[in-house]
């Protein structure tokens, strides 16, 4: 079944997200554009490169084949292949291009999302988490961008996120995804009953029950055998196996065996 979400908040969270990009990087010094990000050869700059040609290829552009991408050790897929030819193509141009067209992208999809109606939004899709609508395909690009701002802060300590539009459809998103942890990845015996507490600038509590298989539900239906307490920022850190991952924080009160297993399991995005 298809993911209806409402376009409105997605398309002002991309704005928003997309616009705090913007502000982020053009601060930044030439050094620190070029600074190692910490993804596997991606600079600070690259995840900009990222960013857009990821919407470039929604648009319906492709890059250049250029380089053969596919022995690189961080590309595990043609989707992995695809985002290189982005990156090489946007290394070959200057800073003040990328960002040209970074602006020029972001505003012209806004623009097109905008104008699009509600039949075409919640049409099917093919998404990065499988056939979806496309209103929930947004949703994820909403997370994505937030997942690199997360990125992008860390490499140049800059601080965590602050605007809660973005962060509260990144935490929608990653809840979506928290069953799969805890029942298939943690394998969690039936019965289990778990409960996140996201804390800080969007704080929100997810509990997953597990029966013949694992759901988010709205309360449990009694105390939750394990509770992980985290930030989301730490949480998007764990999630995304990143570097700031070895120092973030996770509480675990209750079955600690079975919360430790969880917590092991986090990492699930490439």
């Amino acid at each position: 079944m298809k993911t209806r979400v409402e376009k409105a908040p997605v398309i002002a969270a991309l704005a928003a997200q997309w616009t705090t990009i913007d502000t982020l990087v053009s601060g930044l010094s030439d050094e620190q554009w070029s600074t190692e990000s910490g993804l596997p050869g991606w600079s600070v700059g690259d995840i900009v490169a990222h960013i857009v040609g990821t919407e470039n290829m929604i648009d319906g552009l492709e890059a250049d084949a250029g380089r053969d991408v596919s022995g690189l050790d961080h590309v595990k897929n043609p989707i992995g292949e695809l985002n290189e030819r982005w990156l090489d193509h946007y290394r070959a141009r200057s800073r003040a291009e990328l960002m040209a067209d970074y602006r020029s992208m972001t505003a012209k999809r806004i623009a097109d999302l905008t104008a699009m109606d509600d039949d075409a939004w919640n049409a099917d899709a093919v998404t990065p988490v499988g056939p979806e609508s496309y209103g929930r395909f947004m949703r994820v690009r909403t997370y994505d961008s937030w997942v690199h701002e997360v990125d992008l802060r860390d490499a140049v300590g800059a601080g965590e996120p602050s605007d809660p539009v973005p962060a509260r459809l990144a935490l929608e998103e990653m809840a979506v995804v928290m069953p799969y942890i805890v029942g298939k990845k943690a394998s969690a015996p039936k019965g289990s009953r778990v409960t996140f507490d996201l804390t800080g600038l969007v704080p929100m509590r997810v509990h997953v029950a597990v029966d013949d298989r694992a759901a988010m539900v709205p309360e449990l239906d009694g105390p939750a055998d394990v509770t992980l307490r985290t930030t989301i920022t730490d949480y998007t850190r764990l999630a995304g196996g990143r570097p700031g991952a070895a120092e973030a924080s996770v509480t675990i009160d209750g079955d600690v065996a079975l919360g430790s297993a969880i917590v092991d399991s986090l990492h699930y995005m490439i």
